[in-house]
């Protein structure tokens, strides 16, 4: 009797108030941490998590920053997938570009993690630095539009004409049909940041003796260690670096804006996130530009949702 009794007290719930007494007591606790984690969690809240709350809020009004919020109902999203030609164009445009610089940007920053990471420790180092340098160096986007100008002192359109591949300059980054392709390009080269530095240093924590246990397995080459252990041991960062590369890929801006202009030229390099950027800081349609944002952030916690499906098959 006296066993039933103490199993069914361990079954029942615990009452409200005793998970607010035991939360407390975790907080008294532990107060030095939550006091040193104080500031970020404020300021966290302050300009995201806040922010965030209002974008919602404002998805169903019109709001233009002067007047009141009005209640508009679904009215933003009807103009927006039924009357915005321009956002299907930046929509096309953001999940063409999210397809091809995602998986290329996060298998390459693997590749070239594994492949760094076998090297001696100062000439790993260096080439870490070396990958890593494009990521966080600035006016790069000069260098890049010397290279893709538009007249016949440009780079690429010196070395086409000199060899007779073309005849006349090429509107790299005006006209549509390069355009794109000229930035996909440049965003890959420039793909090699959070992303390496994540897989070099999960590499680098992987237990060596791993190694030594799936030799005497049957484990025979580089490519089976590569699969059956370096990957699964892995697995928390492989995740991180998807994420990080989900939510670089859906919101290129900066790049489209520096080098094919703000318009691009028949919107050809026009993406969700600079239509976003066109509604919420240019004409100040702040119900629209939430709308826009809330499309975005559903279309990137799907593409997450995917990946975290592959990497869990994966394991």
């Amino acid at each position: 009797m006296t066993q039933a009794l103490g199993r069914h007290a361990e079954l029942s719930p615990i009452p409200k108030r005793g998970r607010l007494a035991a939360l407390w007591r975790q907080i008294k606790i532990n107060k030095a941490n939550y006091l040193l984690l104080a500031p970020f969690a404020t300021v966290f809240f302050v300009f995201t998590v806040l922010p965030g709350i209002m974008s919602i809020c404002l998805i169903f009004s019109h709001y233009n920053m002067l007047q009141p919020p009005v209640w508009v109902g679904w009215a933003n999203y009807i103009r927006l997938f039924l009357a915005d030609d321009v956002f299907l164009i930046a929509l096309k445009n953001t999940f063409v570009f999210a397809s091809i610089t995602g998986p290329v940007s996060y298998f390459a920053c693997l590749i070239f993690a594994w492949m760094i990471n076998e090297l001696k420790p100062k000439l790993r180092a260096f080439l870490t630095l070396l990958f890593y340098a494009p990521s966080i160096s600035g006016n790069l986007f000069l260098i890049w539009t010397i290279i893709f100008s538009g007249d016949s002192y440009g780079l690429a359109n010196g070395f086409l004409m000199r060899f007779g591949i073309t005849t006349e300059p090429i509107q790299w980054l005006q006209d549509p049909r390069y355009m794109m392709g000229v930035i996909i390009l440049i965003v890959l080269w420039l793909s090699l940041g959070t992303s390496f530095l994540v897989f070099i240093a999960g590499l680098q924590g992987i237990d060596k003796s791993l190694f030594e246990a799936g030799a005497i397995d049957g484990v025979k080459n580089r490519w089976q260690e590569l699969w059956f252990i370096t990957l699964p041991s892995m697995r928390p960062q492989l995740m991180f670096g998807a994420v990080i590369s989900i939510t670089q890929s859906f919101s290129v801006a900066g790049v489209t804006i520096a080098l094919a202009g703000f318009p691009s030229t028949d919107y050809a390099a026009r993406t969700v996130v600079t239509h976003l950027i066109d509604y919420g800081s240019v004409r100040f349609e702040m119900g629209y530009a939430s709308a826009i944002a809330t499309v975005l952030f559903f279309a990137m916690v799907l593409a997450q949702r995917v990946v975290q499906y592959l990497l869990r098959k994966m394991g």
